[in-house]
């Protein structure tokens, strides 16, 4: 195996030794969804394009985007020049005053959004743009009650926790109140154990209309569903589904709202992930990918039932960091990077060759159980039985019970490829600026390291 390019050597100005650094951040610095007291998985020094090098020199293939966030990849250097020029001209100004970068990127998603989407709130993060969606579909509709789906996640802040379906809002207290759950269009796992084509759930709106009987659809404000499932399994709703959710929504006056904070700009290959089911959502949640993570940003983008009643009513929210001029310069230029790089021509393309590979792969390794996503927005999941579908590890999985997945993620590191799992699920998001030979690099280590699990548990023969 021949790792891409040259080997780099970490640059930094800093005299601390790797050991120094990890002590000093297990020490001071609390990390996200994480034990404290347990050192760091690496150090790490730089990253350029889709790879980065920790502080001893080893180089890796982001096949994350980091938080599926990085998605023009490390150091692009037209987006970094366009911080720094916006820094030097005005490192902040607040929300309250007209900033021409903030109503250039407000103008410019209106271009590139669909249908009526045209008027944008810039918040710090992905949470934040869902709290605030969420709380003008209430104002507007006068109904205190959401709906969301169970494997879902819509961020870390009280309300956004509340929302999140999958287990980490156990943790976290009862969460606000009106908060009703539905099932989600998982076709490999229907919750009935139906085929995908009968099954009420994956065509939505008998599972809805069911659900809003109980509910009284006069008390639901909003619903809310990221378009393509992220962390909670890289869920691919059927042709058909969200026409249907839609429909539902028009028939009982109830907001829809997408959140695309993973699947937006161009992670599935087209600007928006409902592009491709053509519908068009009342709200659209975004941040990571709108740009490229470089600097805090979200964006609650509505269309115009809301804002009609913006115009004559007051918005209840705000934010200190509202439209950041560093956040919305960066936004600006990544957005302008994507359109002048033809970024989504890539993510079609090399899409195209990590699914062919991943299908291949399959054919191999009976553990893989469905290979499903779109773009470059990927999940595997893995069974130890293809014919029962059994869970390679069981939901909410920690510990020991997770050790299969972690094991695959772990061995892939020590080859230079770093992945993420969640559950029975291995998520594949590598920067969209990625090639043809990295795709294939990261194909070579998943061969081998699913090749090893296979073996685990069917024997080497299976191989």
């Amino acid at each position: 195996m021949t790792l891409i390019g040259e080997p780099a050597t970490a640059s930094s100005n800093s005299t601390w030794s790797t050991e120094r650094i990890i002590e000093s951040d297990m020490r001071y610095v609390i990390r996200s969804w994480s034990q404290q007291g347990k050192p760091a998985q690496a150090a790490i020094a730089r990253g350029e394009g889709s790879w980065f090098w920790d502080t001893d020199g080893k180089k890796y293939l982001d096949f994350q985007s980091q938080l599926v966030n990085m998605n023009l990849g490390h150091q692009h250097p037209r987006l970094v020049e366009a911080i720094v020029r916006q820094v030097r001209e005005m490192a902040y100004m607040g929300p309250g005053f007209a900033v021409q970068v903030r109503a250039e990127l407000g103008e410019l998603i209106a271009e590139i959004a669909p249908g009526d989407l045209s008027m944008s709130f810039f918040t710090t993060g992905g949470a934040e743009a869902n709290e605030n969606a969420v709380r003008l579909a209430q104002h507007v509709t006068g109904r205190p009650k959401v709906m969301a789906r169970y494997r879902s996640y819509h961020g870390a802040t009280a309300g956004a926790l509340s929302l999140t379906g999958d287990p980490r809002h156990h943790h976290n207290g009862p969460g606000v109140p009106g908060v009703v759950r539905f099932h989600d269009p998982y076709t490999y796992r229907t919750p009935s154990g139906q085929e995908p084509e009968n099954c009420p759930v994956c065509q939505g709106a008998p599972h809805l209309e069911e659900v809003l009987q109980y509910e009284d659809p006069n008390t639901i404000a909003a619903i809310i569903v990221e378009t393509v499932t992220g962390t909670n399994g890289l869920i691919v709703p059927p042709d058909g589904y969200l026409q249907s959710v839609r429909e539902v929504a028009d028939k009982y006056g109830i907001f829809l709202i997408t959140d695309e904070v993973m699947a937006g700009y161009g992670r599935t290959g087209e600007w928006f992930a409902f592009n491709h089911w053509g519908i068009v959502p009342d709200i659209v949640t975004s941040a990571k990918g709108l740009n490229s993570g470089y600097v805090p940003l979200g964006a609650m983008t509505v269309g115009d039932r809301a804002r009609q009643w913006l115009n004559q009513n007051k918005f209840w929210g705000g934010q200190t960091y509202a439209g950041h001029p560093l956040a919305c310069a960066s936004a600006l230029e990544s957005l302008k990077i994507m359109q002048d790089e033809h970024i989504l021509e890539n993510v079609r393309t090399q899409g195209a060759r990590l699914d062919a590979g991943l299908r291949k792969l399959a054919e191999r390794h009976q553990i893989m159980g469905d290979v499903r996503g779109k773009g470059l927005f990927y999940g595997v999941e893995f069974v130890t039985d293809r014919a029962t579908r059994e869970p390679l590890v069981p939901f909410g999985a920690a510990g020991a019970a997770a050790a299969p997945m972690q094991r695959m993620v772990a061995e892939a590191w020590e080859k230079g490829l770093y992945l993420s799992a969640n559950n029975n699920v291995l998520r594949l998001t590598p920067p969209l600026i990625i090639t043809e030979d990295e795709i294939d690099f990261a194909l070579e280590i998943l061969d081998d390291v699913i090749g090893a699990a296979n073996a685990r548990v069917h024997g080497p023969a299976s191989q």
